[in-house]
């Protein structure tokens, strides 16, 4: 099969969740494949699926983790993006990767730090607790480096947001950080995600 007609195949079996259960296994097999491309929508595909059947994708984690350590960012992208939706299905899944998780929120590519956010959002949708000792770390990414066009700074008051409803004590500490910047910054999303952050957090 070419990678085109692999490809094809995955995109087909995206739309088809009634077999996504038995076929956790295959799309495994994929990450073993040559092809970027299709380990990095295999790796995609598996947070999906994870998500939703969390029990039976736990033996391949390992695997999929392993990625986080990929020389390929995509692939990092990818297998952070897969390991937060996993944990938001089941947070004991991916907590023996917790340091892998967090090692990946300074990695030199931007779009690997934004993924890490969007795991860390799925993965605090559902187990907030754990994020307590590691705001700091998102208030970092609020002034995030080398992040020309400001996607990183843009959904970093956003894991604020997920906290402020759910652990607003979390997010307290921070109020006056977000609420300087959702005044001054220059960036106009910034500014509304920073504020939206603050609102979640005062009404709870």
């Amino acid at each position: 099969m070419t990678e085109s007609e692999l490809y094809k195949n995955l995109g087909a079996l995206t739309k088809s969740k009634d077999h996504w259960e038995e076929n956790i296994p295959f799309v495994v097999s994929l990450l073993s494949s040559e092809s970027t491309k299709i380990k990095a929508k295999a790796l995609w595909l598996l947070g999906e699926m994870g998500m939703k059947f969390p029990i039976a994708i736990k033996d391949s984690v390992p695997a999929i983790a392993a990625f986080c350590d990929s020389g390929e960012p995509l692939l990092r992208e990818r297998a952070v993006n897969a390991l937060g939706r996993i944990g938001r299905g089941c947070y004991s899944s991916v907590e023996p990767y917790w340091d892998s998780l967090f090692r990946i929120a300074h990695d030199e590519e931007a779009g690997v730090r934004l993924a890490f956010i969007w795991a860390s959002e799925n993965i605090a949708t559902n187990t907030p607790d754990p994020y307590k000792d590691y705001m700091s770390l998102f208030a970092e990414l609020l002034h995030d480096r080398d992040d020309r066009d400001d996607r990183v700074r843009m959904e970093a008051p956003e894991m604020f947001r997920v906290l402020g409803k759910r652990r607003p004590e979390f997010v307290e500490p921070y109020l006056d950080l977000l609420r300087n910047i959702a005044e001054t910054d220059s960036n106009r999303v910034v500014r509304i995600h920073c504020l939206g952050a603050v609102k979640a957090t005062e009404r709870q």
